[in-house]
C-alpha cells in the first residue's frame, strides 16, 4: 500500500489514481479515503491526478495516541502534497476534511493550491460559545463522545441515519450505505474517533477562511443535520473573498455518496472553470 512517513513517525496511508492536474480530497469523520470513490473514479476517468488519504487515526493508516487535531492533521496533508510534490492542487474537504483544507492553507499558504472546495464542511465553527451564539451546544458532542466511548459499532450505525438523511420520511435507504460507514469507522482507533469529535466542533476556523484566496467553492444540503447549513456553509462563503455557493435542496450531509452524480458534475465544472 502507498503511504508515507509523518515527522512524528505515524504512517499515512493514501491513494494515487490516474494523471493529470491533481485533485486532492479530505475525508469526514469517521470516515477514510474511500469515502471519495464515486469522485475520484469519476474524475481520473477524465484526465484528472486523484489523491485521498487516510486521516491519521482511520482506515489503513497508523493509530498513535496523540496528534489528533486540526493543525497535526494540516501538517499531515502538508507533507503528503511536499513528499509527491504536487502544484497546481484543486483540495477537496468533506465535513471536518474541510476543516482540514482551510487549516492547510492557513498554516501552508497557497502556493500549491489552485482552488479549494468545501462539501458540507464543519466550518467556521460549530460550537455554540458567548461569541457563537448560533452554535450547536456542547451537550450534542459530549453525546457524540458517550456514543463512541460506550458502544461504538450502535452508535456509528445509528447515526448514518440521520447523516444520510436516512431518517427522513421519504428516503429511499441504503443498507450498503450504512454497513459501509459502520465499517470505515469500526477500521478507525477509538481514540482518533473520540478525540475529533473536539478537533471538528471546537475549533474556529473563521481567520482561515479568509486566507483562501483562491477561488472557491461551498456545497452543502439544506437538509444537513449533522453540520446546519445556516452555521457553517453559509458563513464559510461569505469569509473567502473569492467564493461561490451551492445549496442542494433536500440533500443530506452525506450527499457526495447521495448526491454522487451531481457533486461529480459540479466539481467537474468548477475545476474546468
Amino acid at each position: 500500500m502507498a503511504s508515507f512517513t509523518t515527522r512524528d513517525g505515524t504512517h499515512i496511508y493514501y491513494k494515487d489514481w490516474g494523471a493529470g492536474q491533481p485533485v486532492l480530497f479530505s475525508h469526514g469523520w469517521p470516515l477514510n479515503a474511500d469515502a471519495w470513490d464515486a469522485q475520484m473514479v469519476f474524475l481520473a476517468e477524465r484526465g484528472y491526478r486523484v489523491i485521498a488519504h487516510d486521516r491519521r487515526g482511520h482506515g489503513r493508516s497508523s493509530q498513535p495516541w496523540n496528534g489528533n487535531d486540526m493543525n497535526t492533521f494540516a501538517d499531515d496533508l502538508a507533507g503528503l502534497i511536499d513528499k509527491l510534490d504536487l502544484n497546481d492542487v484543486v483540495m477537496v474537504g468533506h465535513s471536518m476534511g474541510g476543516g482540514e483544507v482551510v487549516r492547510y492553507i492557513a498554516r501552508h499558504g497557497v502556493k500549491r493550491v489552485a482552488k479549494a472546495v468545501l462539501i458540507a464542511s464543519a466550518p467556521p465553527f460549530l460550537l455554540k460559545t458567548e461569541a457563537n451564539p448560533a452554535g450547536l451546544p456542547m451537550s450534542i458532542f459530549d453525546g457524540m463522545r458517550e456514543g463512541v466511548r460506550n458502544n461504538r459499532s450502535q452508535f456509528f450505525k445509528d447515526v448514518a441515519l440521520p447523516l444520510y438523511g436516512f431518517n427522513r420520511p421519504d428516503a429511499q435507504v441504503s443498507q450498503g450505505t450504512i454497513d459501509a460507514f459502520w465499517l470505515a469507522g469500526m477500521q478507525g482507533s477509538i481514540k482518533a474517533s473520540y478525540d475529533c469529535i473536539k478537533a471538528f466542533s471546537e475549533t474556529d476556523f473563521t481567520g482561515d477562511l479568509k486566507q483562501v484566496t483562491v477561488p472557491a467553492l461551498v456545497v452543502q444540503g439544506d437538509d444537513d443535520q449533522m453540520v446546519p447549513l445556516e452555521i457553517s456553509g453559509m458563513h464559510s462563503a461569505k469569509l473567502m473573498p473569492n467564493a461561490q455557493l451551492k445549496i442542494y435542496e433536500g440533500a443530506s450531509h452525506g450527499l457526495c455518496t447521495t448526491h454522487a452524480d451531481r457533486v461529480n458534475a459540479d466539481l467537474l465544472a468548477f475545476i474546468q472553470s
